[in-house]
């Protein structure tokens, strides 16, 4: 299921602590993420749950899952009442669709070099997160696809992203929201207050003054 809204969508990835959580809120995110994938952002989901119940009323939550069951994304997501879940790496359209009928939202990654025009089908989910690399030079690989009017999922461009870039992707590129999680940090993992609060303004900015047009009939109001 889609969501109805009609600015940026600002997903903050990577988060590991209560504060970073409220405070990526605080200053004007969409949404927090948690990893429960093998990584320097991983926790478990007991501790992610301490972290949901805390987030104020209209936050959205997301799962990070790799080669996980179906069945166990669907147990985590509902255990802790999470709005979305992001599905990364190897995952069939069948195990797609038994996470989509048991959870609210699903987000899917596609690799950079993911060939459109192959005829492989688009992976079917409510959004597309490109690239699937926390690296720019993916990110820019694939930055002509955002522009793809035949693409008719939304997508959020990911890896690669700072408080320094986001701008010219967003002002450039027709994307629905944008995702970061290295770019605004000091240390893995610790989010840096500065760069947070300078990705989320930029990004807001670069949304307000476009120099592309936006997809509201097809994106921003489903």
């Amino acid at each position: 299921m889609r969501l109805l809204r009609g600015d940026l969508f600002i997903k903050i990835s990577g988060v590991i602590t209560v504060d970073d959580a409220l405070f990526s809120i605080g200053l004007g995110a969409s949404a927090v993420s948690f990893d429960f994938l093998p990584s320097l952002w991983q926790v478990s989901p007991a501790h992610a749950h301490d972290i949901v119940r805390r987030l104020p009323s209209g936050a959205i939550s997301i799962g990070v899952f790799r080669n996980e069951l179906p069945e166990r994304v669907v147990e985590i997501a509902n255990t802790i009442g999470l709005n979305m879940v992001q599905i990364d790496g190897p995952c069939s359209q069948s195990q797609l669709h038994y996470i989509a009928e048991r959870v609210h939202t699903i987000i899917r990654s596609v690799p950079s070099d993911f060939d459109y025009a192959s005829g492989v089908p688009i992976p079917d989910a409510d959004y597309l997160l490109l690239p699937d690399v926390d690296d720019y030079e993916n990110l820019v690989d694939c930055l002509e696809i955002f522009s793809d009017e035949a693409l008719r999922t939304p997508i959020i461009v990911g890896g690669g992203l700072s408080d320094v870039n986001v701008a010219d992707v967003v002002q450039n590129y027709p994307v629905w929201g944008v995702d970061v999680r290295s770019g605004v940090e000091s240390t893995p993992g610790v989010k840096d207050p500065a760069r947070l609060g300078a990705f989320i303004g930029n990004a807001k900015w670069a949304f307000d003054n476009s120099l592309v047009a936006r997809r509201a009939d097809e994106w921003f109001s489903l």
